[in-house]
C-alpha cells in the first residue's frame, strides 16, 4: 500500500496546487492557505512576492467566504509562513 508523502513544516503537512499551497491537517478543525499573488526573479529561479494568508475552517461544505477567520497579505513567502503557523496554532488551541 502507498504511503502518501507530503513536505512537513513543524509536524504538520504543506501542499502546493500551483500558486496555492495549504498548510495543516484537512482533518483538523482549521488550514491555512497561501495564494502567490506575485512572484520575484532572483538569479534563474522565480520566489514568491506577495501572498495572500488566509486562516480557514475545514468544512469543504461551508460556502468559501463562511470558511475565512482571518486573512492578510505579506511581502514574502517567510513573513505569511510566520504569521500562518501562529493563526493555525492559536486557533487549534481554542
Amino acid at each position: 500500500m502507498a504511503e502518501n508523502k507530503f513536505l512537513m513544516y513543524k509536524e504538520k503537512p504543506l501542499v502546493r496546487c500551483g500558486n496555492e499551497i495549504y498548510y495543516g491537517d484537512m482533518a483538523e478543525p482549521f488550514v491555512v492557505r497561501f495564494t502567490i499573488l506575485s512572484t520575484v526573479k532572483q538569479g534563474e529561479n522565480e520566489l514568491p512576492g506577495k501572498v495572500e494568508v488566509k486562516l480557514l475552517k475545514s468544512d469543504t461544505q461551508l460556502p468559501e467566504k463562511d470558511r475565512v477567520v482571518k486573512e492578510t497579505v505579506k511581502d514574502s513567502f517567510y513573513d505569511a509562513l510566520d504569521f500562518g503557523f501562529v493563526w493555525l496554532e492559536r486557533a487549534l488551541k481554542n
